[in-house]
């Protein structure tokens, strides 16, 4: 019997104290809150997705969902359009990305379509986007040829930067552009450029460049004439022919070769026709004298 007067110990029990001081730790509060109801769902959600009938209805559903947005008319590309590209161009970009519109914008993988659109050779450039109304806009920079390349094969449109545009079918079809030829020469169109630009009053006279041994270039002119250039210095040594000539009319006589490779010590080469003629005269002009 407890005793009149008595008072009750306001302590808590061992156990209350234990929880209290549990609850204070934050730890403990953090799983509380936060990984036991994550640990709760997520068995729960092994639990039903234990039935392989279930998964397979969720994944139904998933898919049904999906498609249902993916097809949506404002995700929809119905049209290509190439803006930039030439007619042939256009075709060859057609052939190369066939693709069977109406499509979901998620089906296209643009990266990769842009990358088959750069491998075309006469393409410089090109960007593949979607614009609004469904349309897949593709805008692509040529390359311009700026000159003819003649190799065993053919003539081929080479840009300024080597890269080889296309083939071409006849030399009459490019007038305006300047032959070259020889292994190697598309890695110099900078220095056949060159040639070209410095040409100036022979221009006309000019039948193409040849490289040489993948060294150097030979300046081929009509009448059959030729000039063999250094491989160092080879605008100023034509430069330098293009300056006799105009001093003293080299060219116009019966040359086959000015041979400029040592630029100390230049030489040409007459026509074999020239050299007989020379011999000719010579002989009778020796006959007169001896009678």
């Amino acid at each position: 019997m407890q005793q009149v007067g008595s008072k009750c110990d306001p302590a808590p029990s061992r156990w209350s104290y234990r929880y209290q001081r549990l609850m204070l730790t934050p730890f403990f509060r953090l799983s509380l809150r936060v990984l036991l109801p994550f640990f709760l769902v997520f068995g729960a959600a092994g639990l039903w997705l234990a039935d392989e009938e279930r998964r397979e209805q969720l994944t139904i559903k998933v898919n049904e969902v999906r498609t249902s947005i993916e097809t949506r008319p404002e995700f929809m590309v119905n049209v290509m359009a190439i803006d930039g590209a030439s007619t042939g161009i256009s075709e060859d970009i057609r052939e190369i990305v066939p693709i069977d519109f109406p499509l979901s914008s998620f089906d296209l993988d643009l990266a990769q379509v842009q990358q088959r659109i750069m491998e075309l050779p006469a393409v410089a450039s090109a960007t593949v986007r979607i614009r609004p109304g469904g349309i897949m806009q593709v805008t692509v920079s040529e390359r311009d040829p700026v000159i003819l390349w003649r190799t065993r094969y053919g003539l081929e449109l080479v840009d300024e930067e080597g890269f080889v545009v296309a083939r071409a079918r006849a030399r009459a079809l490019h007038p305006d552009l300047p032959l070259m030829a020889g292994e190697g020469a598309e890695l110099r169109v900078q220095e056949a450029l060159a040639l070209v630009a410095a040409a100036g009053p022979l221009t006309s006279r000019v039948r193409g460049f040849v490289r040489v041994g993948e060294r150097r270039w030979d300046v081929v002119l009509d009448r059959g004439q030729r000039i063999r250039l250094p491989e160092d210095g080879a605008v100023q040594a034509f430069e330098r022919v293009i300056a006799l000539n105009q001093a003293q009319d080299i060219l116009s006589r019966d040359l086959e070769i000015v041979d400029m490779r040592l630029a100390a010590r230049p030489t040409i080469r007459i026509a074999e026709r020239s050299v007989q003629e020379w011999w000719r005269i010579r002989q009778i002009q020796v006959g007169k004298t001896e009678q």
